[in-house]
């Protein structure tokens, strides 16, 4: 076993080299107790050493028995000269050790600067020692006035060398003179120390690979692989906020009409969406009645804001459809009036963009008692039944929680006769629903509903090919952006709803919950459910979901072992049999070499080592 260690830097005063004593490597191996051979044998090849002064190999014994190389490099130039010895050198160290003289700071700033960049990034794991040689010539205090300030820093202080063994994770050692304290007991301790906690390593590491290499003998125990990388489904982003916003612009299955006091029309609306926002518009709209709401300031915003006006000499009442026309409400605040554009888009992005509605009130008003009072109007719309001041604030509110909440309110009128203009039937039953939601979110739908089609004069629609359960948590995705399948049966008949329907996102919700759910069962319990994954397989290819049909295949082939012992097995067709077969985890190697390991360890052959 061997130690290398490689010594980097110069430790002789630039000023007084003739004088200077034995190098710090050499004086150490020429003295210490645990360092075998005099000075005379420690220089390995002196003729290396003439042809490449930049580089000294010297070579001892040290603990007795342990190799001890030592790389001495005093020129820094080795590093610009010879760049792939002085790298390999480093990579195979065990021990560094850096070593400058204090009273030479124009070579330490160069070392600094230029060398030790290069050294840390070669360094992986490596003790390093810096050893400062030398006595400072000027340990009194330096003088601070600017006339000094030459001889102020003629010599490394220690901070400085501190400061460079922070940099790179080392030990710093001041040694003021190569005498038998500083090196025998002081740098040579601290370089001892690192000796044996290399020798502790490298003796670790052996034992390992001696047990590694004497635990088997014969026939070695097959590795087994990791099974395929199973193909990763991403999710299509939401665009839910866009689609009840988007209803505002395209005008479809509008059935409100918002007038000023002058009767002249300025926007159209929904009901359901102006109501799931507001408690306002269900008073307004008969959802709900005062008794239900019992907050005397949203009682009093109604009728200080609104009227519905049914008189059939309205202006444009001629021209309205006789079938269901739409309601006629009439703002009778003209300043809010003059702001309802706003404050509806407002309300159909959801109620969150609080400061864009602000900064519009304002360029429309430029009165500021004119801009508050229609803000607090707003607030008194959005407000919950009885609390109190609830959006005094409207950015810390929001902050708090925000003003979206379609997903949560609109559930409110799922499979709810209130509002509702349209009414599915499925299976003898009878499901409510409102055009406007369908329309935004279903672009089928929003066909069906504005074509030439009987679904679009018809308000009893009938639905065939789907349960009503299923058909339920297909609304309850079109009303809040979310389901919750009750198992893998129930999503793959909602992934094949929302392919009939054309719903891309709901198809990838149901895909990631069944692949979720399979990916939870532990084998056991995929050996014993009675859930056909072949069959299952086939419905999703059938229903276009490719996605999930690869991901199947994979899944059939990582469990191999077990789906391969149940009949649905055989109803693989041959391209699906031949994938499954060329990625089946474990292969078909590797149990053939189990099969061969177990018959030798069961022969008479292998004898146990330890009894």
């Amino acid at each position: 076993m061997s130690i290398h260690i490689v010594a980097l830097g110069n430790e002789g005063d630039a000023f007084h080299q003739d004088n200077r004593p034995s190098g710090l490597i050499r004086t150490y191996l020429g003295r210490s107790p645990l360092v075998s051979g005099d000075e005379s044998s420690l220089l390995l090849n002196a003729a290396s050493t003439v042809a490449r002064p930049v580089f000294t190999e010297y070579q001892a014994s040290a603990f007795g028995n342990v190799k001890l190389v030592v790389h001495d490099c005093p020129v820094w130039d080795i590093f610009d000269s010879d760049w792939y010895t002085s790298r390999n050198l480093i990579g195979g160290a065990d021990i560094i050790v850096i070593k400058y003289n204090v009273n030479d700071k124009f070579s330490f700033h160069e070392v600094k600067d230029n060398y030790i960049p290069v050294i840390k990034r070669a360094l992986n794991s490596v003790p390093v020692i810096i050893a400062a040689v030398g006595t400072r010539q000027n340990e009194e205090l330096p003088c601070t006035c600017p006339l000094c300030t030459s001889d102020r820093g003629s010599c490394v202080s220690t901070t400085e060398g501190i400061q460079l063994a922070k940099e790179l994770g080392a030990t710093y050692l001041e040694l003021h003179s190569l005498d038998d304290f500083y090196i025998g007991k002081y740098f040579g301790g601290v370089l001892e120390y690192f000796m044996i906690q290399a020798l502790n390593q490298k003796t670790s590491e052996k034992m390992k690979k001696r047990k590694i290499s004497n635990s088997f003998h014969g026939i070695r125990p097959p590795q087994l692989e990791q099974p395929e990388k199973m193909p990763v489904l991403k999710a299509e982003a939401s665009h839910y906020n866009s689609d009840l916003n988007n209803l505002l612009f395209c005008c479809q299955c509008v059935d409100v009409v918002f007038y000023n006091p002058d009767l002249k029309e300025v926007i159209e609306a929904h009901k359901i969406v102006l109501c799931a926002v507001s408690h306002v518009f269900m008073l307004l709209f008969n959802v709900k009645s005062p008794t239900d709401i019992q907050d005397s300031s949203i009682i009093r915003t109604t009728q200080d804001l609104f009227a519905i006006n049914r008189d059939t000499a309205f202006p444009g009442a001629s021209q309205e459809s006789s079938g269901n026309p739409p309601l006629r409400v009439v703002v009778k605040d003209a300043l809010f009036c003059s702001c309802l554009s706003d404050i509806l888009r407002f309300i159909y992005s959801g109620a969150f963009q609080w400061e864009e509605l602000e900064e519009d009130i304002r360029k429309k008003l430029k009165d500021s008692g004119d801009v508050s009072n229609v803000i607090e109007k707003v607030k008194c719309i959005l407000k919950t039944p009885g609390k109190i001041n609830c959006l005094r604030n409207c950015k810390t509110y929001q902050a708090r929680k925000p003003l979206w909440f379609y997903n949560t309110s609109l559930k409110f009128f799922l499979n709810k006769p209130m509002l509702a203009d349209v009414v599915f039937e499925i299976q003898g039953a009878t499901v409510p629903a409102h055009r406007a939601i369908l329309v935004a979110r279903c672009e089928v739908m929003a066909a069906m509903f504005n074509g030439n089609y009987m679904e679009a004069k018809s308000v009893l629609i009938p639905v065939y090919g789907v349960s009503k359960e299923t058909f339920l948590s297909f609304l309850e995705y079109l009303y809040t952006d979310s389901c919750c399948p009750a198992g893998i049966f129930q999503a793959m008949c909602l992934l094949i709803c929302a392919e009939m329907y054309q719903v891309s996102r709901l198809q990838h919700i149901c895909e990631l919950f069944i692949i979720t759910q399979l990916q939870s069962m532990p084998s056991r319990e995929l050996a014993s459910m009675n859930l056909d994954i072949v069959d299952l397989l086939k419905k999703a290819k059938f229903h276009h979901s490719d996605c999930l049909s690869t991901w199947l295949l994979h899944f059939i082939a990582t469990n191999y072992l077990i789906f391969s012992q149940k009949p649905e097995f055989q109803d693989l067709s041959v391209e699906e049999r031949s994938f499954v077969e060329k990625h089946r985890w474990p292969s078909n190697m590797y149990l053939k070499q189990l099969a061969e390991y177990r018959k030798y360890i069961h022969s008479r052959k292998c004898r146990c080592l330890i009894m």
